[in-house]
């Protein structure tokens, strides 16, 4: 049993943004922002959701979600994999747009309703405290007391979660080490055998996807793993990428589509570990995948 890693942003939307599955995603953020009694969420509306029929127009990894209690919250949820120039401007900026975008003149101001942006990364963001999760306001800078809280920003840090699931501690931790280790899984852990945890194992199982879904899976992984690889290729050598970066790339893209088709999708680690390689390792993998008769021995003598 194989499950697909929701760390990444198409399989993160295909779990969490499923108009069939929304019990999953009540259940994270409810267990994120500490719902319960009349705060629980009563009604949940995904304005885009995943839909297999058009998943190749999906563009991005943001669930634009309006969540109903008996106050009336909007929710904006967004799964982001890389750290990118301007990161959490461009956070700020998004949760800005959700909360204007709700009224379309100023005598409306008295409907707005409050906006909690949740983002995940799969980075450190915040290197100065340890705790994976985090909740950032507005506060008045002498009495600490928060006046402007009509956007709130929770932030959960995926790379400072270490614990094994045995020691998680409440339904939101279990939900953090779901979407870090699901995909290194080879079937339900007991203690996630239940709803919906149960129906979101469904969801990754790689047996239930659809071809047009593990084709884009793929790409969206070879683009991760690209993108890390230029990255890191700039920081060490400070040189643009060049055409023998590209000619390394194409035969790392080559030797990814032949894995998959004789050991089925690949692990995350996989992509990485071919997209960073050098030529001569590439070379070495491609002679070994002939006789190989598992994924692992492509890449250990």
């Amino acid at each position: 049993m194989k499950f697909i890693d929701p760390r990444i942003d198409f399989a993160f939307k295909k779990i969490f943004g499923s108009e069939d599955a929304k019990d999953i995603l009540i259940s994270f953020l409810e267990g994120l922002l500490g719902l319960d009694g009349d705060r629980r969420i009563v009604e949940l509306t995904i304005l885009d959701p995943f839909l297999a029929p058009r998943i190749k127009e999906l563009k991005s990894s943001v669930l634009d979600v309006r969540c109903k209690d008996h106050r009336g919250v909007s929710y904006v949820v967004e799964m982001q994999m890389e750290k990118v120039a301007g990161f959490l401007s461009r956070i700020q900026y998004n949760s800005a747009k959700a909360f204007s975008g709700q009224i379309g003149k100023a005598e409306d101001y008295p409907k707005l309703k409050q906006v909690i942006a949740v983002t995940i990364t799969d980075f450190i963001l915040f290197p100065k405290f340890d705790h994976c999760v985090s909740c950032h306001q507005s506060q008045e800078t002498i009495t600490g007391d928060s006046y402007l809280s009509d956007i709130v920003h929770y932030f959960i840090e995926l790379t400072k979660f270490t614990k094994i699931l045995a020691d998680c501690d409440g339904i939101l931790e279990k939900w953090i080490y779901f979407i870090r280790f699901a995909e290194t899984l080879d079937q339900v852990p007991e203690q996630l055998d239940f709803p919906p945890f149960r129906q979101a194992f469904e969801k990754a199982m790689v047996a239930n996807m659809t071809q047009d879904e593990l084709d884009l899976y793929d790409k969206a992984g070879i683009a991760i793993a690209d993108a890390r690889g230029r990255i890191e290729l700039a920081r060490k050598e400070g040189i643009q990428i060049g055409e023998q970066r590209g000619e390394q790339i194409g035969e790392a893209k080559m030797l990814i589509r032949l894995l998959r088709r004789r050991f089925g999708i690949l692990p995350v680690w996989a992509i990485e570990k071919i997209t960073k390689a050098q030529q001569p390792a590439l070379e070495e993998w491609s002679l070994r995948f002939v006789d190989a008769k598992s994924l692992d021995e492509v890449f250990t003598k």
